[in-house]
């Protein structure tokens, strides 16, 4: 069932790295063996912390919440001291709901959702399905709000799916990208690595690409009349098309070529200061075995 509520979500990726890593710390620290095997994976808990403006909801950040999930107990102490700690270094952050791993909702969900209406009238919940899935090609993550539904005549609160998208800033941009060119621990070459990137680069461009086709193809229609004006889709168009950067004009190539050749300098001092060195090492290393092997009482170094 999808909301109605009519609000506008947007995530950040530090939102999703932060519930990833509670879940890997949690199953890293269960062992196993070959007589007890390994437990079923754990469910993690937490609070997501954001900014509602308007009908706006921007989840930012995120902290961990200890529950009990035998008893259904929260930790009302720990929230409320995570919850200040927060306060104090994000004033503007409020906590707008939590979060869980797993599969599917479950019946204890509903639980801890009531917990935190004294916190937020209605709280987000936002579940993290860490099953890996290749044939998935959407994130594993499901924004839920709740809405007071009459089931068999009892009033009862239940979650619906809300649509969200993934917002950035420069700062994530820039983490995201240093986290995904980390060199993986199971010893793969830095060729392996620039594979990857480079096949990374080709699908995204190639999809840019299809998506530029498409475009093209439904101005051509309206231009030729087979499809209806859509004032707003054009304005839109002529808004990306005005920040292309005019890359036809001499000022960009001046600068380009200016820029190549700065390139081109550092990268020949680059290789001069490291054949200089080279030189310099052999140099004295010859210097060293001629001084042991054939310096004469009278005689001069060779250089």
């Amino acid at each position: 069932m999808s909301s109605s509520s009519g609000l506008t979500f947007k995530l950040h990726p530090l939102v999703i790295l932060n519930i990833s890593d509670h879940y890997t710390r949690i199953k890293a620290q269960q062992s196993g063996s070959a007589s007890r095997p390994l437990p079923p994976a754990p469910r993690v808990y937490g609070c997501v912390l954001g900014v509602q403006t308007g009908r706006t909801v921007e989840i930012f950040n995120s902290f961990e919440l200890h529950y009990d999930a035998t008893q259904n107990v929260l930790d009302r102490a720990f929230l409320e001291s995570k919850q200040e700690q927060y306060k104090k270094v994000f004033p503007k952050y409020d906590v707008l709901g939590w979060y869980s791993t797993g599969s599917d909702i479950q019946d204890s969900d509903i639980l801890i959702h009531k917990a935190l209406t004294d916190i937020n009238e209605s709280p987000v919940y936002l579940l993290l399905n860490p099953t890996i899935n290749h044939a998935q090609k959407d994130l594993p993550i499901s924004i839920f709000e709740s809405e007071l539904h009459v089931i068999e005549g009892v009033p009862s609160l239940i979650f619906v799916n809300a649509s969200y998208t993934i917002e950035t800033v420069e700062a994530e941009r820039i983490s995201v990208d240093h986290v995904a060119h980390i060199k993986p621990s199971d010893g793969s070459s830095a060729a392996t690595q620039l594979a990857a990137h480079l096949t990374g680069m080709h699908s995204a461009i190639k999809m840019l690409n299809s998506r530029i086709r498409v475009l093209h193809h439904h101005l051509v229609s309206i231009q030729k009349g087979e499809a209806p004006y859509e004032h707003s889709l054009l304005r839109q168009v002529s808004s990306l098309v005005r920040r292309l950067p005019a890359i036809d004009s001499s000022r960009f190539q001046d600068d380009f070529v200016m820029e190549y050749n700065d390139t081109l300098l550092m990268t020949y001092l680059a290789t001069i200061t490291k054949c200089s060195s080279t030189m310099n090492e052999l140099v004295d290393k010859f210097n060293t075995a001629y001084d042991k092997q054939n310096r004469r009482p009278g005689r001069s170094t060779f250089i």
